[in-house]
């Protein structure tokens, strides 16, 4: 045994503790995440339940050339994109901006009542959300209508029509999550030397100017990494609230892939379609992660890895 594997041995023995402690979450990643992959195979059968995933027939990419070829694909490539990135656009900044000013509340009392307010809205159940959203957008007798009416606006559909769909996700998801996400970049900014703020204090820095030369670029290597996550599941638009808000009338604006995915693979029991669309689904994610992350390394110098 040369002096290397000696070491890794020697190593191995002392922590062995903290090697069982991590065995839970391999034997978890092995069964639930890499053993499923197995599965994937059947993007490129036909696969038939009483023959099995080895017993069905082959045929290669022609439930890819379907999905391409389908009347659905542009419309929930195109939903899905303008979903991802208007959540991109709007959500994702918005934290970040929540806990620079929160950050600035010096009374601890008011600061706790500010956070558990916005916070509390996260615990809400998706289906919960999803009825208290159509209710106040209802046309008769919803909030905002109601609110609307009171300037002589005549009540609006915001349910019925496709374009609102992407607006009234988004929105929702603001108002759900802005206080969650920006717990994060609250604990982040803990950390944040009380030397350096005392130095800007003296030196007759304003609030807005501390928040923009000290604290923001403490919250630059968090919010890379957060980034780089979240343009790496750009194609991912939550299944249970994109169905959920759905209806007849604005589906052309709503259907989203993970609700095709949903209606192609359980109600049609269309297994090897619903796959192909899923894995082509998670093949651009992989990309947009890897490119994002690459990008990142080179501009800031960090990254997942």
């Amino acid at each position: 045994m040369n002096t290397k594997q000696h070491k890794k041995s020697r190593e191995f023995v002392t922590n062995w503790q903290l090697y069982i402690m991590v065995l839970p979450a391999l034997v978890w990643l092995i069964f639930f995440a890499y053993k499923p992959m197995y599965g994937l195979i059947i993007a490129f059968k036909n696969y038939n339940f009483r023959q099995g995933i080895w017993g069905s027939e082959w045929v290669g990419f022609d439930h890819f050339e379907r999905l391409f070829r389908s009347y659905w694909f542009p419309i929930i490539l195109k939903n899905t994109l303008t979903v991802s990135f208007l959540g991109l656009l709007i959500s994702f900044p918005l934290p970040i901006i929540f806990a620079l000013f929160v950050n600035e509340v010096k009374n601890q009392r008011v600061r706790k009542i500010v956070q558990t307010v916005s916070y509390a809205p996260h615990f809400i159940s998706v289906i919960v959300m999803c009825g208290m959203v159509i209710l106040m957008l209802s046309p008769d007798g919803g909030i905002i209508n109601t609110f609307l009416k009171m300037f002589g606006v005549e009540p609006i559909a915001f349910m019925q029509k496709p374009k609102a769909f992407k607006w009234i996700y988004v929105l929702s998801t603001v108002w759900q999550n802005t206080g969650w996400s920006a717990i994060i970049y609250i604990a982040a900014l803990s950390s944040v030397d009380p030397v350096l703020i005392e130095a800007a204090e003296i030196d007759g820095a304003s609030r807005f100017q501390r928040m923009i030369h000290i604290y923001f670029p403490a919250l630059v290597p968090t919010i890379v990494i957060l980034l780089i996550m979240q343009c790496g599941s750009i194609m991912n638009v939550g299944y249970e609230k994109a169905f959920a808000l759905q209806n007849a009338a604005n589906l052309t604006g709503a259907e989203v892939i993970s609700t095709y995915v949903y209606k192609i693979g359980l109600e049609n029991r269309d297994f090897s379609f619903a796959t192909a669309v899923g894995m082509l689904n998670s093949v651009v994610n992989t990309i947009m992660l890897v490119t994002v992350n690459a990008i990142a390394k080179k501009v800031n110098h960090s990254g997942l890895w």
